[in-house]
């Protein structure tokens, strides 16, 4: 629109020009008056913003808010993109990964038992057992002699039975005796937050949880693998192991982990100073300045806090990933859109302007032959609004 606008303050003098020259060789005014009506620059003017206002709408039907139009354009430039690992590209919810009884507990016993005790918990790690009981059909009681300690874990009496959940250490402080080396065989420092539950004083098992991957993760950034975005990396304030591992699970091969807010800016001012156009995608406070640093910054808008959204450009009102090649793609067609919109204003123009210098055209049928050109013009970016259905349909149908 900007080039167009270069040039447009010459068009009218041109036309002026072509319109004298007709009724100097012709005499004709009827022609002159069908050389300008052809020459009304509707179908360019038209060009760029029926493409915009219909991709604009196929961006909102999927939760997309884009805040100025330019990023629309420049989406489709991005060769890079930079995620920030928790509540992005993972849930930032806490999941169980594993339940493992010791003795004669059984699993669905221990699961029992330890919901109830957690149920009057506001910790991330009492919900998620609780959330797994409800899940499992589980019964979860209101226990009583409720007490919690912060940082350590919860006291309960269930079914009369006296329940200790919390970290191994302070429930051998607390006099429960076991051999970790024995029972346990995940690392905490690949992510998982262990808990361990006593029964009357006695080990009665243990459970592993950890912050779990979006599903759509792995196949959104292979898609955008296949749209050619040369670099995609995660950035993270957790320790390397625990990074190493969600990249594997989701096919990233380039990691940044301990980092402080500040490092993120740095890494992404770095990998611009190599020459890439990126996007930056993150929700909380501390991807606020990474977001900004970005070409692109988008926000993840469900999870995401007020100050992300706010630092970011686009925002997605949702926490589905696919919607970022649908962005990456939506940007490249709608440019195509309207570079094909340019192309369908000048064959009108240039094939009314010789109709009508010929004598083939009256005013009237230019009249009409300009309004197809604008027409065809409206109706080739009305297909735009479309782009993104089978991404709305996915969503409705269940699970």
């Amino acid at each position: 629109m900007r080039i167009i606008d270069q040039y447009m303050g010459y068009y009218t003098p041109l036309v002026l020009v072509i319109s004298a020259l007709v009724w100097l060789f012709t005499k004709d005014l009827e022609r002159v008056i069908s050389v300008m009506v052809v020459l009304c620059p509707v179908a360019f003017v038209l060009a760029t913003p029926s493409a915009m206002v219909a991709a604009l709408s196929a961006a909102s039907r999927l939760g997309i808010l884009i805040k100025n139009v330019a990023d629309l354009e420049a989406a489709g430039r991005i060769n890079g993109f930079i995620f920030d690992k928790t509540g992005t590209l993972t849930t930032g919810q806490l999941a169980v990964q594993r339940l493992v009884p010791v003795g004669d507990f059984q699993p669905a016993e221990l699961l029992h038992l330890t919901a109830s005790a957690e149920s009057f918990s506001n910790h991330p790690t009492a919900k998620a057992l609780v959330r797994l009981a409800v899940e499992a059909g589980v019964q979860v009681d209101d226990p009583s002699d409720f007490k919690e300690i912060t940082g350590k874990g919860v006291t309960a009496v269930v079914d009369g039975r006296k329940m200790a959940v919390g970290r191994s250490k302070w429930l051998q402080e607390s006099g429960v005796s076991f051999d970790l080396s024995g029972i346990v065989d995940l690392d905490e420092t690949e992510g998982f937050s262990l808990i361990f539950v006593a029964c009357d004083g006695e080990l009665a098992g243990w459970m592993g949880l950890r912050d779990q991957t979006r599903d759509q993760a792995a196949s959104a950034l292979a898609e955008l693998e296949a749209l050619k975005i040369q670099r995609i990396a995660m950035v993270t304030g957790d320790r390397e192991p625990v990074a190493r591992r969600v990249a594997r699970e989701i096919g990233c091969h380039e990691v940044a982990a301990d980092c402080l807010p500040q490092d993120k800016v740095d890494f992404v001012n770095r990998v611009k100073a190599q020459g890439y156009r990126l996007a930056v995608v993150g929700d909380g406070v501390n991807d606020a300045p990474a977001l900004a640093a970005g070409d692109l910054g988008i926000a993840m808008g469900a999870a995401g806090s007020e100050v992300a959204i706010n630092s970011a450009t686009i925002a997605l009102m949702n926490n589905e990933l696919n919607r970022l090649p649908f962005l990456v793609r939506l940007s490249r067609t709608t440019r195509r859109v309207i570079n094909q919109n340019f192309l369908i204003g000048l064959v009108f123009i240039l094939g009314g302007l010789s109709l009508a210098a010929a004598g083939y055209l009256n005013p009237v049928i230019a009249a009409i032959l300009q309004n197809a050109g604008s027409l065809l013009v409206v109706f080739n970016s009305a297909r735009l609004v479309r782009q993104g259905e089978e991404l709305t349909q996915s969503a409705r149908s269940p699970a």
